[in-house]
């Protein structure tokens, strides 16, 4: 069995920097990350307060980024962008913030565009587990009940 390699509290620092600098990261990721190099809570506050510092972690960076890809890539609606970003302990002014960068025009046309592809895929005749199927899918998406019904009710009309 190999001992495990140890680092210093600077090449640890640099490792991270380079976690961050790939892909924005939320603070509990880092931690996590930091975590697991058995570090003091000196060293690893040292190098969270360093890495906020030069702007390497940016919560509301972060949130903004997110919730703008989760949108545009995965089509997610609000409800699922703000329940992903509170399991990453993002607080609620950065996740008001993030919500900002969805434009609302791009976010409707959105919702009707996936129910209607979705509708096209869907094999079912009878017309209520049809629109349930639908109802559904946009549920777990995370858009918005209200929005759903006019929605499906719109596009099944």
């Amino acid at each position: 069995m190999n001992p495990k390699k140890s680092y210093t509290v600077q090449e640890i620092q640099q490792k991270i920097a380079q976690f961050c600098v790939y892909q924005d990261r939320c603070h509990k990721e880092v931690e996590e990350k930091i975590k697991s190099y058995d570090l003091i809570p000196e060293a690893r506050e040292l190098i969270l307060l360093n890495l906020m510092k030069d702007n390497f972690l940016n919560e509301e960076r972060f949130a903004k980024s997110f919730a703008r890809g989760k949108f545009r890539i995965k089509h997610w609606g609000k409800n699922r962008i703000v329940n992903e970003l509170k399991m990453r302990d993002i607080s609620s002014y950065n996740i008001k913030t993030a919500l900002k960068e969805i434009d609302e025009k791009e976010y409707i046309s959105t919702i009707y565009k996936i129910t209607e592809n979705r509708n096209n895929v869907i094999s079912e005749s009878n017309p209520y587990k049809r629109k349930k199927k639908l109802i559904d899918f946009l549920l777990r998406k995370g858009f918005e009940t209200d929005l759903i019904f006019k929605t499906v009710d719109d596009v099944l009309s």
